[in-house]
């Protein structure tokens, strides 16, 4: 039988659907992709195109395999690529319901894989395009990962503002690079090599951002048992640095033997024996630990082994390290707290989680939307009437240009408390916070530039420790830099 061939007008419809497999969802690219496929140049809501243009790849598909349905192997090499990513994406697609079910399972499930009830279908699909069994249960796992991660990212991340836009384009490259076919080809057993450092304020976000990379990694699927290997509820590991004095730190990390040291009455399984090979670690308030705790983490990064307190086994941390903080590092690296080859090891990627006032100036409709989000997160159903008695005590009792100093977790104690009491007066103590207020100012546009001058005089009399050493980096003079500091730090002087 001859090698069917694409007409032209097929080669460009799959070459879009190409297109579209390879690029960020949570870019306006894949948005305008998706549109040029369904034919909805003009319809702003992306989720109502999706499935247009599922739709129109579905007809296509029906279309070519008039003749019989075609496989992989039927088309020439010019088009064979373009088929494999085609089918690929179009059965992700039709499964992307019971995915979406089986994540909600499996988080009910807990620990124990849920079985797939889905699977066999889903793979029979794939190997009547022509798919090895073992490709189709690759691409069964790669598309559960992608689904989840999906889900986790837009679920936990919401807001419409620019900043939330790259926020989640950013974790998304995290999981996945920035070429889904690298990443499918060559890294996806790999990424532990990849560490991750998050900044942001506190409050703002970074422990959800975490959690969509941690419950985000590959796990691969297991035909015999119908089900994953693992629950992805077991995969994200979670740790608050600061909570620990140096003398339990390591023990927590790390675990240690019977008799180690007094009060070590039984052996203890640190942290990183808890995380496996598809699993991560987050080390929430990385700037807070001293220089010996950076270096044994430091070895743990390059060997990939450690040992716990009074043993001498070398036991392998197969997972994945996301850190984060709310101090500027760079500042934290200047004054020799924290170790320059540590940082180099932890940047494979920096992502910064921006604050509340950041997003509402950007887009006012962000806290709307983030009240609603709260308000069903909270009661477990969409109550508008609620959202609505919220956002009318926040105008009544705070205003729309509160700079909101806790951030989103301030935001959703301030739900409760609207829900518990009908008020919330702020965070006035966060208020008075001289940085918070003039960054939300220039947020929204209010500042001016006496006043930037002046918090910029602060920064640099923080950094070098003298007025001296301020005004030479600024080019002005001592006194001037002294009152400008003087006014900034005490603004009813």
């Amino acid at each position: 039988m001859a090698k069917p061939l694409l007409t032209q007008s097929f080669r460009d419809f799959f070459a879009l659907v190409a297109d579209a497999t390879f690029t960020n969802p949570f870019s306006a690219e894949r948005g305008e992709i998706d549109r040029r496929i369904a034919g909805m140049l003009s319809e702003p809501d992306w989720r109502k195109v999706v499935p247009r243009a599922v739709d129109q790849i579905h007809r296509r598909l029906i279309q070519l395999d008039e003749g019989g349905p075609r496989r992989i192997g039927d088309f020439d090499a010019a088009d064979r690529e373009l088929m494999t990513y085609t089918y690929l994406f179009e059965a992700f697609h039709r499964f992307a319901k019971e995915f979406d079910e089986h994540i909600l399972r499996q988080q009910k499930n807990g620990s124990d894989p849920a079985p797939v009830s889905f699977a066999e279908k889903a793979l029979d699909s794939l190997m009547r395009r022509g798919f090895t069994p073992q490709q189709a249960a690759q691409y069964f796992a790669l598309f559960y990962q992608i689904r989840r991660a999906f889900f986790f990212i837009d679920t936990g991340l919401v807001g419409p503002s620019d900043c939330m836009r790259k926020l989640r384009m950013d974790l998304w490259n995290n999981i996945f690079t920035q070429d889904i076919r690298r990443y499918e080809r060559y890294l996806w057993d790999r990424m532990e090599d990849f560490s991750t450092l998050l900044e942001g304020a506190t409050g703002s976000g970074k422990g959800a951002a975490a959690a969509a990379i941690g419950k985000s990694g590959f796990i691969p699927y297991d035909p015999q048992r119908k089900r994953f290997a693992v629950s992805f509820t077991q995969t994200f590991v979670a740790i608050n640095l600061s909570q620990y004095p140096e003398s339990l730190l390591e023990s927590e990390l790390f675990g240690h033997t019977k008799g180690a040291f007094t009060g070590a009455v039984s052996s203890h399984n640190g942290l990183l024996s808890l995380c496996g090979a598809h699993g991560s670690i987050f080390l929430d308030e990385i700037g807070e630990i001293d220089i010996p705790a950076q270096v044994k983490l430091l070895k743990v990064l390059e060997e990939r082994t450690f040992s716990p307190v009074g043993s001498h086994e070398k036991l392998r941390f197969g997972g994945r390290v996301i850190a984060a903080t709310n101090r500027p590092i760079d500042a934290l690296r200047r004054e020799g707290k924290f170790r320059d080859d540590f940082y180099y090891r932890l940047c494979s990627d920096c992502i910064r989680v921006p604050g509340l006032a950041e997003r509402i100036g950007q887009n006012p409709e962000e806290l709307p939307v983030l009240v609603r989000h709260f308000v069903e997160v909270i009661t477990g159903k969409d109550i508008p009437d609620i959202a609505e008695r919220v956002l009318a005590v926040i105008d009544d009792r705070l205003g729309r240009t509160y700079h909101w100093p806790g951030n989103v977790r301030e935001l959703a104690q301030c739900i409760r408390r609207v829900m518990l009491k009908e008020n919330y007066e702020g965070d006035r103590l966060g208020s008075a916070d001289p940085f918070e207020a003039l960054c939300h100012k220039m947020q929204i546009g209010t500042a001016t530039a006496d006043e930037i001058l002046a918090a910029y005089l602060n920064r640099l009399y923080t950094l070098h420790g003298s007025y001296e050493a301020a005004a030479r980096v600024a080019g002005l003079d001592r006194r001037t830099v002294k009152k400008k500091i003087t006014d900034f730090s005490d603004p009813t002087h």
